[in-house]
């Protein structure tokens, strides 16, 4: 394997590490009903999972709207799968508006000027609104991820091969980071939802 190769191949393999420690920790502290924590979505087992029912609800009820650009598309696809996830299809009562856009950025030159590893960053804005008239925004927020790669000399298609690769981890890192934060949103609500309806009602009237 040529130097080139072997740089593309431990990159790949370090960044690969590196979500997936990135995504055991979340999982650890958010996903775990022991030790205090709760589950935040996903299938469950006993009280937690009637707990979640209603966020998982919720999720299955979010519609993804078109993202444009094949990016665009992946980032959709991979949204809509982990906003289903093990819920049933549900009538849909949200809709999720996303704006997807890359960066560049050259890390590394050759002594002849041409880069020799770029610096790719996405990033996601993202709106939640209800499905009413006129739709409501319920929450907002922006997702940023970053990646590298490297450009093999003379290797256009290696070079291609890698952008695309870095492209699809970050689409990935984003839908994961998008549906972390909007069941965050709907835990919150079903939280004060249900504090509101165990509140005493104030006493009305006076005495006869």
């Amino acid at each position: 394997m040529s130097r080139a190769g072997w740089s593309i191949s431990s990159s790949r393999a370090a960044r690969g590490r590196r979500v997936l420690l990135r995504r055991g920790a979340v999982a650890a502290a958010l996903l775990l009903p022991g030790c205090g924590f709760r589950p935040l979505y996903g299938p469950g087992g006993g009280a937690a999972a009637g707990e979640e029912a209603p966020v998982q609800a919720e999720l299955a009820a979010v519609q993804v709207a078109p993202i444009p650009e094949r990016g665009g598309q992946l980032l959709r696809r991979a949204l809509a799968e982990r906003l289903r996830g093990a819920a049933q299809a549900a009538p849909a009562r949200y809709d999720l508006r996303v704006s997807l856009a890359f960066a560049a950025e050259p890390l590394g030159f050759r002594r002849d000027g041409t880069p020799s590893r770029v610096r790719y960053q996405g990033t996601a804005s993202w709106w939640l609104l209800t499905r009413t008239a006129p739709p409501q925004q319920i929450a907002s927020g922006t997702e940023r991820e970053n990646d590298a790669y490297n450009i093999p000399d003379q290797q256009f298609f290696a070079a291609e091969a890698a952008r695309d690769a870095a492209e699809r981890r970050m689409v990935e890192q984003l839908a994961f980071a998008i549906a972390e934060r909007l069941a965050l949103v709907f835990r919150q609500r079903a939280e004060a939802a249900a504090r509101s309806a165990a509140a005493p009602s104030p006493a009305g009237g006076g005495r006869g």
